[in-house]
Parts: C-alpha cells; structure tokens; sequence
C-alpha cells in the first residue's frame, strides 16, 4: 500500500534518472509496482524499437511538449491522455522536442 501523504510542491522531489533519457519525480510508489510519477523524456529519446506490453494499468497524461507513437505514426501533445489495461500493445515512442507526463501505474487485478 501506498504512504499517506497530504498536499505538498511535487517541486519539492528530486529529479532522479529514470533511464534512457528519462528523468523522474517519484511522487509515490508501493513495492508491488505501484507509482505515481512525473517523467520528463529529454529531445531525441525513444522507448526502443518494439512494441510495449506490461502487466500493470498505466494511465498518461501529457503535460508538456510532444510524443510521437512510431507504429501508429500520430504524435500527441499537452492535454492528451492514456489508459492502458494489462497487455494492451503501444508505442515504440519518440520525441523530438521533449515532453513531461504524469504517469500512474498500478495493479491491473
């Protein structure tokens, strides 16, 4: 289960590197995978060349900037939202000029 936490300035997180060009502000998470965080993809990072498919929900919300998915060659921009079930095919993703999200994860069962 997640911590209790009140209101408080997500400003007040660190920015930590989450990998492959990503940085993160881990608002909350659990250890069974659960998060909630703000990801922000530098210009020019790629989710790799496949197809994504993960065993959680995944809900995004773009803040800023631009993703652009490859397969389906639509790019999308501040105000643009997804909700994925557990196995539901997306991406490889791509942008160009950066972009921040917020991106929860939790258990899909």
């Amino acid at each position: 289960m997640k911590e209790e936490k009140e209101f408080f300035p997500a400003r007040s997180v660190a920015w930590t590197d989450g990998g492959a060009g990503i940085t993160q502000r881990v608002l909350s998470q659990d250890a069974d995978g659960t998060l909630t965080r703000l990801a922000r993809w530098t210009p020019g990072t790629t989710s790799g060349t496949e197809v994504i498919r993960h065993e959680y929900v995944e809900e995004v919300y773009l803040l800023e900037g631009s993703l652009t998915d490859l397969t389906l060659e639509q790019t999308f921009h501040p105000g643009d939202y997804a909700c994925r079930p557990p196995g539901m095919p997306h991406g490889p993703y791509r942008t160009t000029d950066g972009c921040t999200m917020l991106e929860i994860r939790y258990s899909g069962r």
